[in-house]
């Protein structure tokens, strides 16, 4: 499995390359109310608006999964402090057993 994405990985790192190569006539990136202006290669333009549309993306998602998170983390934490009671209410009764058991060996004299 491993191999198949490293193979998946490859071959889209050599078409972007393809790309890059066979699109690296220079084009002018302006952004209108200012008065600025980029001359790139349009391969750098055009990988530089995935990138930027990528990680706005990415940043959207991961937005919009901090209410798991967080609702995850605090069931996590419930969860600590149940098994928390939970093991001090069988110590409770471990020592309610033995402090019933008289002598504690009682039975196996016999």
């Amino acid at each position: 499995m491993r191999l198949i994405g490293l193979a998946l990985t490859a071959l889209l790192l050599l078409l972007l390359v393809l790309f890059a190569i066979s699109n690296s006539a220079a084009v002018l990136l302006q952004l209108w109310p200012l008065d600025l202006a980029w001359e790139v290669p349009l391969a750098g333009a055009v990988l530089g608006a995935a990138a930027i549309s990528f990680l706005l993306g990415a940043l959207v998602a991961w937005g919009g999964a901090l209410r798991y998170r967080r609702r995850a983390w605090k069931m996590q934490r419930a969860a600590q402090l149940l098994e928390a009671e939970l093991a001090e209410l069988r110590a409770q009764q471990d020592a309610a057993r033995k402090a019933a058991t008289p002598a504690g060996t009682a039975l196996a004299t016999r």
